[in-house]
Order: C-alpha cells, then structure tokens, then sequence
C-alpha cells in the first residue's frame, strides 16, 4: 500500500503541541474510511496541525454567535423597556380641565333660532403660573432728591439724619449732594456709609464772590445734571437740615406733573410755629398759607422743601407743551424769599396744574426748624484735635 507523507515546513518543525482530544477529533476528521486506510499513514504532526485550524474556526463561530445573541437581547430590552412611566410631573406643568361647551341661542327677527357665540370650554391651568404670581411686582416711581449742603459744624449729623431716612424709603431713589467749591472726602466718606444710591457733584461756578444765595448755585447744578442725563422720576429738593417723615417720600410717587403740600416751620425770632403752603379741597389747591407781610406779593406761597414734579418737565417739553424751551432754573437776582415762586412759574401756569399731597392736605410731612448753629466752629474733618476741657464747680 503506498502512503503518503507529508513534511512540515521548516518554519513549524520547532512548534510543540499537545495531542490530546482536539487530535483526536482532527483524525477522526481526516480518517473517514479506517478500512480503506488511505489516510491511516497521517503522522502525530499532520495531525497537530490540522486541529489547531479546527479549533481557531471554531473559537471564532462561537464568539460571533454570542455577539449576536447579546445585540439581540439589547435591541429587544431597548424596545420593550421595563417598567412604567410617571407622567405626574407633566399632567402639573401643563393641563387642560374640559367643560361642557357654552351655546348661547336665539331667536332672529325671522323666528329662526341663531347661534351667537360659541366657546369650545377648553381652559389652560399652569399651576407654575399660578405660583409666580403671588410674588407681584410693584412699579415704581423714582425719587430724586437734591441736596445743597456746605461745611459747618453740624453738617456730619444733618447728612446722616437725612441718609437714614432715605435709606428706609423703597427704592428706586436717587440722591444727588451738591457741594459748592470742592468735593470733600467727609461728604464722600458719610454718603458711602449711608447705603443710598447717591451722585456727589461739585456746583463750578466762576464768580464764586458774587454769588448771594449758594443754594440757589447748587440746586441749579443738580438740575442740569437731570437734564443732561434725561433721568426720569420726580424731583424734590431736600435741605440737609430740615425733618422729614418717611410718608412725604413715599407719597411723591403719586404725583404726575406738580405736587404741593404745607411745610411747618419756626419763625425767625424762633418764638411761634407757622404754617406755610397750599389750602387744599380733596386734590385740588384753593388757596395759601401765609403769615408773613413781606411775602404776600409772591405769587405762589410755598417753601422750598413744599413742592416736587415732573423730571421730565425739565427736558422733555413737548410732552407738557410749555410756550417757551428755555431751561428751567432757580434765579439768584430775585429777592430773598422769591426763589421759590419764580421756580414755580416756570413749570406751572396756575394751580389747576397743581396736586396736593396727601389728599386735602390732611397732614404735616416736614418741618423746617432753622436749628443751625451758626457761632460753633467747623472742626477739620469733624474731628476735634484735642479732648474738651472739664470744669470742676467748686462748692
């Protein structure tokens, strides 16, 4: 009987397998007819070979198969997902509540009954709506107040007093100090503290030797600020030392063009207590208040801390149709005491343009007390250098 060999490749000859059941199986393989004997002559090495290729066929059918068995299992599990899903949260955010639909029929001039309206009775809920809602916003008005104030001895203390009262007034408010030379860092130091949004302006003026009435200056510098800036809201101006009750800021806010309201003050002999501003019926002004001969040519009888109005007055005119477009200015040639009405005519013709504050003007807002004190000395930095000499009273 011839046989066959075959020799291995010079490559393979220093290879050593295990011949073990995965020969086995390889001969069984290759030895189809163990009575023909044709391959019965196969040697240890053939046969080595040939179940090394059948194991590396068959490792990579069974990796394919699991491969595709585990894509299967995760494609079902993908489409079929397990479990339930919670739709609460969006029956929350966005529901439809259905009523039965509203017809309204009748009867034509015919006798024919008509349909006049028609409502489908779907209606939106948004509880997230509702929520927001009990927070409301409030607009407001801004409050602009001017302030003329120059060194002396109680000038720290008025401008605190007056800082805490604006810091309880709700906002939107804006102060604005004027100074008349020079800003100084006492002024900056006490507005920073005070917690108010503020502007500290300096009044330039050439002839500061000229000047008669420096209030007039520095209120005149504030208005050309509200000018130059078109800052909207209601402008009052607010001497440093005077009093003021929270209710007279917080009513400014009502005022549309022109508000007026009667101020409390001292005489100058500081031995009576007189009454100056408007006579009130409901909202509108009848008539004044005046004690004093020498203002009863004014035309209208208000003190300064008595009015407020309008931003918009001063640089929007059209809005307000004033006959002239000059601006509107405190005057330093007019006599003491007429400030106030010459101020006045320039953005009201009469008091049928003017508003009283509070209704009927029921209540005192501010006092004008004239308590500075003008013989203490103003120390440098409202510091004094040394400590107050003690008097020891003998007896």
């Amino acid at each position: 009987m011839a046989s066959i060999r075959r020799t291995l490749s010079p490559l393979y000859q220093d290879r050593s397998y295990h011949i073990g059941v995965a020969s086995a199986q390889a001969h069984k393989l290759f030895s189809t007819n163990n009575n023909s004997g044709k391959y019965s002559s196969l040697t240890s090495t053939s046969a080595v070979s040939a179940a090394f290729v059948y194991i590396r066929r068959k490792g990579f059918r069974r990796s394919f198969y699991r491969c595709m068995i585990f894509f299967i299992l995760g494609l079902l599990l993908g489409v079929f997902p397990s479990g339930h899903v919670d739709n609460e949260i969006n029956k929350q955010d966005f529901s439809f509540e259905m009523k039965p639909p509203h017809v309204n029929v009748q009867l034509d001039t015919k006798g024919n009954f008509a349909l006049s309206a028609v409502s489908l009775g779907v209606e939106k809920t948004t509880p997230q709506l509702d929520r927001l809602s009990r927070f409301d916003y409030v607009e407001r008005k801004q409050v602009i107040v001017i302030t003329p104030t120059y060194n002396r001895a109680l000038q720290a203390y008025f401008l605190n007093r007056l800082g805490q009262v604006l810091r309880l007034v709700q906002p939107p408010l804006l102060w604005i100090v004027v100074e008349m030379t020079s800003a100084s860092a006492e002024t900056a130091g006490i507005l920073r503290k005070t917690g108010v949004m503020y502007r500290h302006l300096v009044c330039v003026n050439k002839n500061n030797t000229n000047v008669k009435d420096r209030g007039v200056h520095q209120r005149n510098a504030g208005l050309e600020h509200i000018e130059r800036h078109r800052l909207d809201g209601i402008v009052y101006f607010a001497d440093d030392d005077n009093v003021y009750s929270l209710e007279l800021f917080e009513s400014l806010r009502n005022i549309s063009r022109f508000g007026t309201w009667p101020v409390a003050m001292l005489a100058q002999s500081k031995n009576k207590a007189i009454l100056e501003g408007p006579v009130c019926n409901a909202s509108q002004v009848i008539g004044w208040h005046t004690n004093e001969k020498s203002k009863k040519l004014r035309r209208f009888h208000v003190d300064m801390s008595g009015f407020a109005f309008n931003s918009t007055i001063l640089w929007d005119p059209k809005r307000w149709k004033r006959p002239f477009s000059n601006p509107i200015r405190q005057l330093d040639t007019v006599k003491e005491g007429f400030q106030e009405t010459t101020f006045i005519e320039q953005v009201v013709e009469d008091e049928s343009q003017m508003e009283s504050v509070p209704p009927s003007c029921s209540r005192i807002l501010n006092w004008h007390l004239h308590l500075d004190a003008h013989g203490l000395v103003y120390p440098r930095g409202w510091l004094l250098q040394k400590n107050l000499e003690v008097v020891q009273l003998i007896r």
